[in-house]
Order: C-alpha cells, then sequence, then structure tokens
C-alpha cells in the first residue's frame, strides 16, 4: 500500500464555524493531520510527498469560476472594510442561484460555499490544493499499476464539494478528483462513501452519469448534515438513472447494523462490475467522534475494511472526516490494517 501526505496540507486552520445558532471551534483543524498520521505510524507504513500535477486533475470536475474564486476570494475579501480574517458567508441566493457572478467578495462567498463551515484563510488554498495532489497521487499509483492499493491522507477533505461549490469543512473533492483520473483507464469505476455524512458533493458531480456509480452509508440526512441530499429515493437522473444509490442509516447504528448494510451495498457494487474503486474514507462514524452520529467501533473500522476488500478491486482510500478524539488514529490504523488482511 502507498499513502500520500504534504505537510502543507496543516496550513489550513480554521478558527470558527455555526452550529445549531452557536458559534463554536472548528472541528477540522490540523490536529486531525497529526492523529492520521500516528495511524499511519501504527500500520508500519510511511506516507510521502506527492508531486506536483497541477490543476488539470481538479479541473477534470470543478468549473473555472469556482476554482478561481478558492484561489483569489481571500486576498479580494481582505480588501473589503472591516472584514474578518476568514472568508465566511453570511448571504445565500435562495433556492436557485441566478446564473450572474456578483463583484461583490460577499456575494462571491455566499454563491460559491453552501454554509459557514468551510472558512477561507490566507493559507486555505495551499492545503486544499496540497490535499487534492495527493489524492491525485493516490489515484495515478493505481492507475498505472504502481500499487493496488493506495491511501491519501486528504486534509481538507472533500466529498461535500460540488463542482462550483463548498461546503461542510470541504473545498475540492478529492475522491471525485481520484475516480475521473481512474475513468482514463477503466470504463466503469465506483466511488463507495462510508462517511457517517453523505458525500453530497460527489453524487451532485456524477448524479447524470452511469460511468461512475455513486454509493453511500451514512446517518439519515433527514435530521442531520446535509439534510437536503442523501435520502434513498435519489438515484440519479438521465443517463445516470440507477446509478447513485444511498443507504441512509438511523442514529447510532452499531457495527453489526452497518456491515448488513454494507453486505447489501458491495453486492450493488459487484452487479456493476467496475474496474475499480475509491472509497471516501469518514472516520466520524465512530461511537467516540465529536459528531455523534452512529456508532462503530475501533474493531468495527477493520471489518468494515475487509469487507471492502473482498471486492478485489485496484482502490483508492480517500480520507474524508474523522474528527479528533483518543479514537482517531487507532481507527484508521485497524481500516488499514483490515483492508490488507485479505
Amino acid at each position: 500500500m502507498k499513502l500520500f501526505f504534504d505537510e502543507a496540507q496543516r496550513l489550513h486552520d480554521p478558527d470558527s464555524f455555526i452550529v445549531l445558532g452557536q458559534v463554536k471551534p472548528n472541528p477540522e483543524t490540523p490536529e486531525r493531520a497529526a492523529r492520521l498520521l500516528a495511524g499511519v505510524a501504527e500500520t508500519g507504513h510511511e506516507a510521502i510527498t506527492p508531486e506536483d500535477h497541477g490543476l488539470g486533475p481538479i479541473a477534470a470536475v470543478h468549473t473555472p469560476d469556482y476554482l478561481h474564486f478558492l484561489k483569489t476570494i481571500h486576498e479580494e475579501w481582505s480588501l473589503v472594510p472591516g472584514a474578518g480574517p476568514e472568508v465566511i458567508p453570511n448571504i445565500h441566493p435562495t433556492r436557485h442561484r441566478p446564473d450572474a457572478l456578483y463583484t461583490s467578495p460577499v456575494g462571491k462567498a455566499g454563491y460559491f460555499m453552501a454554509d459557514t463551515a468551510c472558512p477561507i484563510s490566507a493559507d486555505t488554498w495551499g492545503s486544499v490544493y496540497a490535499s487534492a495532489q495527493s489524492a491525485i497521487g493516490a489515484a495515478l499509483a493505481v492507475r498505472e499499476g504502481e500499487a493496488a492499493v493506495a491511501y491519501a491522507l486528504c486534509r481538507p477533505p472533500g466529498h461535500h464539494a460540488f463542482a462550483d461549490m463548498a461546503g461542510g469543512f470541504c473545498f475540492v473533492n478529492n475522491s471525485a478528483v481520484a475516480a475521473q483520473l481512474l475513468r482514463a483507464r477503466h470504463d466503469r469505476v465506483c466511488v463507495l462513501d462510508v462517511d457517517v455524512h453523505h458525500g453530497n458533493g460527489t453524487q451532485g458531480i456524477f448524479y447524470e452519469r452511469s460511468d461512475v456509480l455513486t454509493v453511500s452509508l451514512h446517518r439519515d440526512p433527514a435530521g442531520y448534515y446535509p439534510f437536503f441530499w442523501g435520502h434513498a429515493h435519489e438515484l440519479g437522473e438521465g443517463a445516470g438513472r440507477g446509478y447513485n444509490l444511498n443507504y441512509p442509516l438511523s442514529k447510532g447504528t452499531i457495527d453489526h447494523g452497518f456491515l448488513m448494510t454494507l453486505d447489501q451495498a458491495l453486492e450493488k457494487i459487484r452487479l456493476y462490475a467496475p474496474g475499480a474503486l475509491v472509497v471516501a474514507l469518514g472516520l466520524d462514524a465512530y461511537e467516540g467522534d465529536p459528531l455523534k452520529g452512529l456508532k462503530i467501533t475501533t474493531e468495527g473500522f477493520g471489518y468494515i475494511a475487509a469487507r471492502i476488500a473482498r471486492l478485489g478491486l485496484p482502490t483508492v482510500l480517500i480520507q474524508e472526516g474523522g474528527y479528533v478524539s483518543d479514537g482517531l488514529g487507532p481507527n484508521l490504523a485497524s481500516f488499514l490494517a483490515g483492508f490488507e488482511s485479505i
């Protein structure tokens, strides 16, 4: 297994976000990377710094206007009198966003950011770009046959990012970038998301396509982020009808319930017969995670990994959620060991 991480990913250090009407510390902190790297070390592996493969693979799934926004918005924001140190939207277009792009940095923030959970500082773009390069390095290692399995420690994460909108701590959709790169060699690719939150950005990017099957197991969004996406009736549209599968889980689902649902999802993946797999690896389904959505144990992550590994597919593991707790590093170690046990 090859593992990728760039030290520049630590620089993004968001201060806060708003949840339930309260300003709270943002949980997507550099400490996450430290904990995850400890998990990597626990398995005897060492992460390597990815090469810089440029913007091409990122631009394959994100619009030019959106990427320009991510690169330049903090500088623009800083010129506004009275602006805070981080770009945080305070207004959003209602329902359907109009086609016109706003000249005001405040308008741009509302247009390109779904929520308040992904503040942009002077260091954000560098970390986001480095995170994407880790995903690109892992995907290319698998695509070119250098490794059967590769893990990208992507921080910031990505699965809530749409083609033209950030959200939920996410800016560039690393899982989608990896899947698109794998498509250059494989006619069909699957993205399997096991984060506690639905991968709404990934779903949105591939919703009208049949060449990428998107499958997500997550806490039922009827009462949990991202609320508006991730329901079982969302099956895709047009050519993608039937190629998006969501498996909402009840609050507090434990290992057994998760694994039973995972088995159903894996059977659908086998029937799709993809040439390669991307796993959007959220570890926030953990029973001790601060976000408290599901109750997967540390051992449970090993069982989940072993089930997925039995697909026998070239696989790219992309780190998504999983927040600071004593279990974060051990949970990653359990998953990587479980995957390598098959």
